[in-house]
């Protein structure tokens, strides 16, 4: 995908604001915004550019020194209504290297997310778009830092938009969702673990997911809330022409036990199935590898189930809502014919902090975790980057608490039942703003036997994560911010873990109305065991930023 592309595809979000400017710009100052907290609208657009001089020293396992200039440009985008929101953090980057031996780069990075009320209260739009670098290992595993070894540097690009329904039919409320994604992993080498063997990386795929729900509320007009759900999720991957297909209807029951409390159960039909296609093979029966490091398919072979099942779903849970700031929702039962357990809890005390925690579990690829990351999120956040780098990596200061768009994780191209859970803090306390992730997220890869992908199958692989950033304001012309992180992968295999941490700190002086000085530091660290050494790294920054 080119750059241009990718472009077009992380502005589709800010687009859906763009298109409700008008309405954005008739509700400032109209009292209070209708989706609740007594926020009213905004409207900022804020594009920039930046110079810097960048300094990187290798601390280990050599000692060499880069130094280059790094020119930016970006735009920063948060428009609020009151049927309608949209949040774009854009930038472009270009590195010019002074060493004859260093390649100059590009990269473009952002993510977007917006809500576009169609018929108000009604029928809106949704889009959200993703695009970051990585680091990429031999065994699959992705780190947030792309500093270290430039040969692992990966690209990560999603977007996803569909229409979203909420209406009422009497007592009936109709919700309904669709949405068409699409996702990207690119990376300049193959990758290739310590036995010299090679990872088939993740491609592309394209995602397809809808639901429609009827529910009425218990006493509108029986007793109990009963409600009626249909949908599916279908995700296309290229590696090997994998399809991974979840359809499903069911029925539930809201039983109140108290004003705050209430039992929920539900049974229904799924029918799952995970297939694919096998490599094309040499005249030796040996698999055959494209020069983008991953397996030719051999579109002739017949297509092979990995994975199939056709029955019985249910579960059963609880539904705490003792006030419109405390939710939680949570349930255990039976799903891809084995036990399952789901839920979320949120709370948001006030406007000035917010936790969510969720648990999952489903069956996908590499997209659909970040589509549905994308879809998550809140279309009212602040993304928080890298302050020598400009990289954006996964965490946003938002309105709703979830403050993680969630880690990447293994990028294998074998579709996998995903489990895990994430929760995310942040906090505003006077100048200053907090915001922290953490998380941990399984994958058991399903593969068809007799293909190439067929000893992936039932292996595991794991990521935990943490990530965290801090901004205060000193005085009104001047701030400080820093950011942290950790990551641990624990890849199937004996040798095929990998540990990634740093921490970076920036100091922004105004020196006009526009202009503002800039300094920041950040060290960083990777311990793979794809590599016989380690990797530290420390780079500082100095420069200029421009605000139009």
């Amino acid at each position: 995908m080119r750059a241009r592309t990718i472009a077009s595809a992380l502005l589709t979000a800010g687009l859906v604001a763009a298109a409700a400017s008008p309405a954005f710009a008739q509700d400032q100052g109209q009292g209070p915004d209708q989706r609740g907290g007594g926020q009213r609208t905004q409207r900022i657009v804020q594009p920039y550019i930046e110079v810097g001089q960048v300094v990187s020293a290798e601390l280990s396992p050599g000692d060499d020194v880069l130094t280059f200039t790094q020119i930016a440009a970006g735009v920063d985008i948060n428009v609020q209504g009151r049927n309608s929101g949209a949040a774009v953090s854009l930038r472009y980057e270009r590195n010019i290297a002074y060493d004859d031996n260093a390649v100059d780069t590009d990269t473009l990075s952002g993510i977007a997310r917006g809500t576009l009320g169609v018929i108000p209260g009604a029928l809106s739009l949704e889009a959200g778009a993703l695009a970051t670098r990585t680091r990429a290992d031999g065994g699959g595993a992705t780190t947030s830092n792309p500093l270290v070894r430039e040969d692992a540097e990966a690209r990560v690009y999603s977007a996803y938009a569909g229409p979203s329904l909420n209406t009422r039919v009497g007592d009936v409320a109709v919700q309904g969702v669709a949405r068409v994604g699409y996702n990207r992993f690119e990376t300049d080498n193959a990758l290739v673990n310590q036995q010299g063997n090679v990872i088939d990386a993740f491609d592309d795929s394209v995602t397809y997911m809808g639901q429609l729900r009827a529910a009425t509320r218990p006493g509108e007009p029986l007793p109990v809330g009963l409600a009626v759900t249909a949908g599916g999720f279908q995700e296309d991957i290229g590696n090997l022409d994998q399809r991974v297909r979840d359809l499903y209807v069911r029925g539930d029951v809201t039983v109140p036990l108290t004003q705050s409390l209430a039992l929920v159960a539900g049974a229904g039909y799924e029918d799952v199935e995970i297939s694919s296609r096998d490599a094309l093979r040499d005249a030796n029966g040996v698999a055959i590898i494209g020069a983008d490091g991953r397996f030719v398919t051999d579109s002739t072979s017949p297509r092979r189930i990995a994975f199939a099942v056709d029955g019985l779903l249910w579960d059963v849970g609880v539904l705490w809502r003792p006030s419109s700031r405390t939710s939680l929702q949570a349930a255990v039962g039976r799903r891809y014919d084995s036990t399952t357990y789901y839920g979320t809890f949120t709370y948001v005390p006030n406007e000035r902090s917010a936790f969510a925690l969720a648990a999952y579990d489903g069956v996908s690829g590499f997209g659909g975790v970040l589509n549905n990351g994308l879809a998550r999120l809140d279309s009212d956040f602040q993304a928080i980057r890298n302050p020598v780098t400009g990289d954006f990596g996964g965490l946003v200061s938002g309105t709703q608490g979830q403050a993680l768009v969630g880690a990447l994780g293994s990028v294998r191209s074998a579709a996998f039942r995903g489990r895990g859970v994430n929760a995310s803090y942040q906090r505003q306390m006077g100048r200053t703003t907090a915001a922290i992730g953490a998380g941990y997220d399984r994958r058991t890869f399903i593969a068809a036997a007799g293909t190439v992908l067929a000893p992936l199958n039932g292996l595991t692989d794991e990521a935990y994560y943490i990530t965290g950033g801090l901004s205060r304001d000193i005085g009104p012309n001047a701030n400080f911010t820093t950011n942290a992180y950790v990551n641990w992968f624990d890849g199937a295999g004996a040798i095929n873990d990998a540990t990634a941490a740093g921490v970076s700190a920036a100091y922004n002086q105004a020196i006009t109305q526009r202009l503002t000085g800039r300094a920041a530091i950040a060290l960083d660290y990777v311990d793979s065991e794809f590599t016989a050494q380690d990797f530290a790294f420390a780079t500082a920054l100095v420069g200029l930023r421009y605000d139009f």
